[in-house]
């Protein structure tokens, strides 16, 4: 009995035990999140890994340089990195197999010998095939077996001549998730705010190799040097070397370093194809891009040269419209305030809440409320009576003055620069507003161009970076090929090439799915206005292709004419002969005119060929007659121009103010 006790009691300890460890709390920090939900972050596999990194890098070095006003400067390498040399980086040495059965692409004798019997029926089916002249099947692609733990491994490397970064600041910067300068009520070109640290998590994850960061700010004499990793669960930085070089070049910006698993096969269409987007809404940076392959003919370099000196203004951070805020936001804000009473707090923390809207509000409160109140007593009771009141109340909408497009002349000039359509038209409309947020669509539609598919091409763009993956949901897709009835515009949708770019920039964008990778269609005040842009855009399309109709019949009669000038000159010309022999003969009288003409006729002063020249005289006569009361009614005024390129002003030598148009920038000088 005893014995039994201590049985029954050693397994109710167990069980006790086992319940203690399940109910016991446990705490994740940022990074470790980030790190279990990659896919979050648009790390979903090594090749989209590999995608991602590229455009973080990308995006930081443009808000860099921009937020300093400089013509971006961006160089992207992509180094790929063979199983050896990636096995000295990280000091392991190469071992050859010894149990061949134990990896994942073994293959038995029994396996082989079928696999190569199926390759050489295969063979012996095609040469009889085409010693007969029959069509052969493209060959099915053999099924290489592949080792579950072979990796692709690829240096990135990401330069800039940006603002760079402050020397103590870095190992934050880098390697404390959910850290940055850029948060705040601003449009920004982030998605989440994690930009390399993200990066640097896949990488500490897949290689385990820190991230090596060189960066130096202007009128520095130093270049700080900062190798690091992250711990991952405590979200700090793990700094290996920190130090400062010397800076003789008087360069500025950031240069970054990071090895990762990727794939570089299978998203490098998806890479090549985010560097041209980028180069479309952006005209006035140059990118630098190589992939550098270990076999010299896989090797890739693209430059994307600047085409415009223009930038578009640097985006203004703004405050809080009282319809976008919440219970917490409102919290948090009476807890950030400097201000002492509620009336100071509505006027200066919110936009569009003047002095007297805010004292009327604190009326509507209630008489718990007063304007000289301290905003620090407000109980949480309180709270909840102003957010009611924030959306029950009627407030002016915010402006678009903190937002920062594009611009129609920057975003034609790019789509020119690297499509070279036939036609481009573009639009940007006004401000306007959901759920509090300001936000600009701007579009542009093309027909024609280079390495243009037919039928309707988009690009996609939101607050300035494209937007590559699930685009079949987005409100631009559905809008460009379900409400646009092209035909009424003279474009053929399926024959046509089309390319409908739309770019939507917003302190807040709306994006849907975890990856954020597409806007919904569901937000009516954003989809009508994209349907206005394109529709603009199609208008001006139509303009156009009309009047090139029209030059094209014009053409079409020159054509006929000239036809027909042969025929008629030959023509015309026995006639005269026939008058001729009649003047002579004396059988037919005619006018004084008529007899010089004769005169020359018989003399061969007017000839066959003469009279052909002439009738091909006056029909160039009648076309250009024609074009100038074409081009005249069409408003156009001169001849035809032919493309001149200037060579554009150093911004920090010339005192200049830009007056902006939808086609040209015109540049006074002071």
């Amino acid at each position: 009995m005893a014995g039994d006790d201590l049985v029954e009691t050693k397994k109710g300890s167990s069980k006790n035990s086992k319940d203690s460890n399940e109910s016991k709390l446990k705490q994740k920090s940022p990074a470790e999140f980030f790190a279990e939900n990659k896919n979050i972050a648009g790390f979903d596999n090594p090749g989209k890994s590999l995608y991602t990194t590229v455009r973080e890098l990308v995006e930081n070095a443009l808000d860099s340089a921009e937020s300093i006003s400089e013509l971006p400067e961006v160089e992207v390498t992509i180094e790929e990195i063979v199983k050896s040399k990636f096995n000295s980086m990280i000091g392991l040495i190469d071992r050859e197999r010894v149990d061949t059965q134990l990896y994942d692409d073994y293959e038995t004798e029994k396996a082989r010998g079928k696999r190569l019997a199926k390759e050489a029926r295969a063979s012996e089916i095609q040469a009889k095939n085409l010693a007969s002249g029959k069509k052969n099947k493209e060959p099915g692609v053999s099924k290489v077996l592949k080792a579950r733990g072979e990796a692709s491994f690829y240096k990135v490397t990401c330069k800039d001549n940006g603002k760079g970064m402050p020397h103590d600041d870095i190992p934050n910067m880098f390697g404390r998730v959910l850290s940055g300068t850029k948060y705040g009520l601003k449009q920004t070109r982030g998605k989440f705010g994690l930009g390399a640290k993200m990066a640097l998590i896949w990488s500490k994850m897949s290689t385990g190799l820190p991230i090596e960061i060189s960066s130096s700010m202007k009128s520095q004499n130093y270049v700080t040097f900062c190798r690091l990793d992250i711990d991952i669960h405590r979200n700090i930085p793990h700094i290996h070397l920190h130090e400062k070089k010397g800076n003789k070049e008087k360069w500025h910006g950031a240069e970054i370093q990071v090895v990762i698993e990727g794939n570089w096969t299978t998203y490098r269409s998806k890479i090549l194809h985010y560097m041209r987007q980028m180069a479309v809404i952006t005209p006035y940076a140059q990118f630098l891009f190589r992939f550098i392959s270990e076999t010299p003919e896989k090797n890739v370099t693209i430059k994307f040269t600047r085409r415009t000196d223009v930038m578009p203004p640097i985006p203004i951070e703004t405050k809080h419209h009282p319809s976008s805020v919440d219970l917490l936001l409102i919290k948090r804000l009476i807890t950030d305030t400097s201000k002492k009473t509620l009336l100071q707090f509505l006027q200066n923390e919110f936009v569009n809440i003047n002095k007297t809207l805010a004292a009327r509000l604190i009326g509507e409160m209630g008489p718990d409320f007063g304007p000289s109140m301290a905003v620090k007593s407000v109980t949480s009771q309180q709270m909840v009576r102003i957010h009611q009141l924030f959306r029950q109340a009627k407030f002016d909408d915010p402006s678009g003055d903190c937002l920062s497009p594009a611009g129609e002349y920057n975003l034609r000039l790019g789509i020119i620069k690297e499509l070279h359509p036939d036609m481009v038209a573009t639009y940007s409309g006004s401000a306007q507003v959901f759920e509090g947020h300001p936000f600009i669509v701007e579009a542009g539609v093309s027909l024609g161009g280079r390495d243009v598919k037919q039928g309707i091409n988009i690009f996609r763009f939101a607050n300035r970076i494209p937007l590559l993956f699930e685009q079949g949901a987005d409100v631009v897709t559905r809008t460009a090929l379900k409400r646009i009835n092209w035909n009424s515009y003279k474009i053929n949708q399926t024959q046509d090439k089309i390319g409908v770019f739309v770019s939507i920039v917003s302190t807040k964008i709306p994006f849907k799915g975890t990856g954020k990778e597409y806007i919904g269609d569901d937000i009516s005040e954003i989809a009508t206005a994209v349907k206005s842009a394109i529709q603009q855009c199609c208008i001006q399309l139509k303009s156009k292709i009309v009047k090139r109709l029209q030059a094209r019949e014009q053409q079409e009669r020159k054509r006929s004419l000239s036809r027909y000038i042969p025929d008629a000159t030959g023509a015309v010309y026995e006639v005269l002969k026939q008058m001729t022999e009649e003047h002579k003969t004396k059988r037919k009288r005619y006018g004084e005119e008529d007899i010089v003409m004769l005169d020359k006729v018989s003399k061969q002063i007017i000839t066959k060929e003469t009279l052909k020249e002439k009738l091909a005289e006056h029909v160039e006569q009648v076309d250009y007659e024609m074009a100038l009361e074409y081009a005249t009614q069409s408003g156009v005024s001169e001849e035809p121009r032919e493309n001149i390129y200037l060579q554009h002003l150093d911004p920090n030598k010339s005192n200049f103010i830009d007056l902006h148009s939808p086609t040209f920038v015109f540049r006074l000088m002071l």
